[in-house]
């Protein structure tokens, strides 16, 4: 198998995408052990430091067997962007192949994947964080729905695309609309950068992946979530930060404020993540229509092992 370094003019990315707890972890290092890989990891929650286990991220161990990126950037009251992705992204994808391994690109964050793949340019528009802090407080007080509602009323090309209740997206698309005077949408031109891209996606019959993703709470909270949501608000990270808002914390916290009952709360998580999962198809479907999608099953890294070798022989014939 031609190694990524001897192709590197041609720079090779491998994604493998997929819904919240469909495999793409343990799929994609075991893939990576088979390539001599090294995985950049495409989830805007698992950027946070001190949230590992209700942003599932990989095991110490897992991440000491195959070399990861873009995990632990930042901390829960940073702003962490699309545009940030993209640059660290590319720039982890220059040092892999610098040392003649092959960049796996992996993560269920649909909009991080296409900006980085499809070259998504963003506006430079600089951050008014008075703005954002009012945004934010108005989402707070308001819901989630009426700040969409206003972001509609400036944009309703970004509102009709967006996930209504990723507040710190809608709050960075109303950001730029009211600064610039222009529709964020507007903004988003794309200039595909010089990758050779090969998309998986991960699948599993919706009935099936519901269950599972039902016992991964389970395995969070025996794992220790509640304190883990206790221990952020005791460090002074705050109810209102985007961070604080994702899949696990949002629940987590209604049951620290004493607003349910820890059941109820878990039975809203098992819901949530439910309605998550269908957006994240809803977003494969329209995005990474070039992805070939697999079974989550053990066949899976072997298909996607073989299919890889042969795309590298390909790119590494081309290149002659």
């Amino acid at each position: 198998m031609p190694l990524a370094g001897e192709i590197l003019a041609r720079r090779p990315v491998v994604v493998i995408i997929g819904p919240t707890a469909v495999g793409k972890t343990d799929t994609a290092i075991q893939v990576a052990q088979a390539l001599d890989g090294e995985i950049i990891s495409a989830d805007s929650r698992q950027v946070y430091q001190f949230m590992d286990i209700g942003t599932a991220k990989p095991t110490p161990e897992q991440r000491a067997s195959i070399p990861h990126y873009l995990i632990d950037v930042v901390t829960p009251d940073q702003f962490y962007t699309a545009v940030d992705f993209q640059t660290q992204a590319a720039a982890a994808i220059d040092d892999i192949h610098r040392r003649g391994k092959l960049p796996l690109v992996v993560g269920g964050t649909g909009q991080y994947i296409s900006a980085l793949v499809e070259g998504w340019q963003f506006p430079e528009v600089r951050a008014n964080y008075e703005l954002r802090s009012e945004l934010e407080a108005y989402a707070e007080s308001q819901g989630w729905e009426a700040l969409l509602a206003r972001l509609r009323t400036v944009d309703p090309v970004t509102a009709e695309r967006i996930d209504g209740k990723n507040i710190r997206r809608v709050v960075r698309a109303l950001e730029v609309s009211l600064e610039s005077g222009r529709p964020f949408s507007e903004f988003q031109q794309k200039h595909p950068p010089a990758y050779d891209v090969l998309q998986f996606g991960l699948t599993l019959d919706r009935t099936v992946l519901y269950e599972r993703a039902d016992r991964r709470v389970g395995h969070m909270v025996e794992a220790g979530l509640v304190d883990e949501v206790r221990a952020l608000v005791e460090a002074g990270y705050t109810w209102n930060l985007s961070a604080m808002s994702g899949l696990g914390y949002l629940q987590i916290g209604y049951y620290l404020r004493g607003e349910m009952s820890l059941d109820e709360a878990l039975t809203d998580l098992c819901h949530q993540t439910h309605a998550f999962i269908r957006r994240q198809y809803t977003w494969f479907r329209k995005y990474n229509a070039a992805a070939q999608w697999l079974e989550s099953n053990t066949e899976a890294v072997d298909q996607i092992s073989t299919q890889v070798q042969q795309w590298l022989a390909a790119l590494a014939e081309k290149g002659k």
